[in-house]
């Protein structure tokens, strides 16, 4: 059965997009089917994160009435579909983002997954990427601020009587100056589904306009990206942490990380 997913952060800047795109890249390197959606309308980023910043039709286009949503549905050259949202201010100004969840859940017919990313906070984009989604994945940095934004991406999400299965910790640096896993768990209350490390391969692969697990496929980011995904599509994998120094396995078994 076809299942879509939002994945929300409650600020910008923690790496929302980049997940989505790897995590979508990772289900395809999998044998999965799936549709990244960009349900970011005022400041989309997944067509300018693949290389394809303007195409002929756009998530606002069938939002307008303009064309259907099976021709805004695009392949990227490592066979990830995706839907991108158009850069064009004027775009934005008509549309009606009630009709964006049966949009959305039209694609059910054409994949097996859908991933929406998001805009970032909790204004009427994210909540509408809520409505439309069965299930939530909240993305987040290791520090208080971020943690807290994502506790209340999550009571929103309750609201909305929708279930979170989990939160993906990035930018991990495994440094006294981030939050650790077990109070993020406990203040949370939610699954953590993976914990992406601080990588310089991913900034490489923007730079290329590709996802991490295709760019550098043995890089730490992307293995990890990997085993995420494995953990969303229900393998029972235990979480890795990220490792910095030579203490850090050490630190994992005795729970001090």
């Amino acid at each position: 059965m076809s299942k879509i997913y939002a994945i929300i952060s409650g600020k910008g800047g923690v790496g929302k997009t980049t997940t989505t795109i790897n995590v979508g890249a990772s289900f395809n390197k999998l044998g999965e089917d799936v549709i990244i959606v960009d349900g970011n309308l005022t400041t989309p980023n997944v067509g300018i994160h693949l290389g394809a910043p303007i195409v002929p039709i756009t998530l606002n286009h069938v939002l307008n009435n303009q064309a259907k949503i099976e021709d805004a549905i695009y392949e990227h050259e490592s066979g990830t579909k995706v839907i991108p949202a158009s850069l064009s201010l004027k775009e934005i100004e008509r549309i009606d983002y009630k009709k964006i969840p049966e949009i959305v859940r039209r694609l059910k017919k054409f994949t097996d997954h859908v991933l929406i990313d998001s805009a970032a906070g909790l204004g009427e984009e994210a909540r509408v990427s809520i409505i439309s989604a069965d299930e939530i994945i909240i993305v987040t940095n290791a520090e208080m601020s971020a943690v807290t934004d994502a506790l209340k991406t999550i009571k929103l999400a309750e609201e909305y009587n929708k279930f979170v299965k989990g939160v993906i910790i990035t930018r991990y640096r495994g440094t006294k100056l981030e939050m650790s896993m077990t109070n993020i768990k406990y203040m949370l209350e939610v699954p953590i589904l993976g914990i992406i490390p601080e990588d310089d391969c991913v900034k490489m692969s923007q730079i290329i306009k590709n996802a991490v697990v295709h760019t550098h496929p043995r890089s730490k980011a992307a293995r990890h990206y990997l085993m995420t995904s494995k953990r969303i599509l229900g393998e029972d994998i235990d979480v890795e942490y990220p490792t910095s120094g030579i203490f850090g396995g050490f630190f994992r078994v005795i729970g001090l990380k």
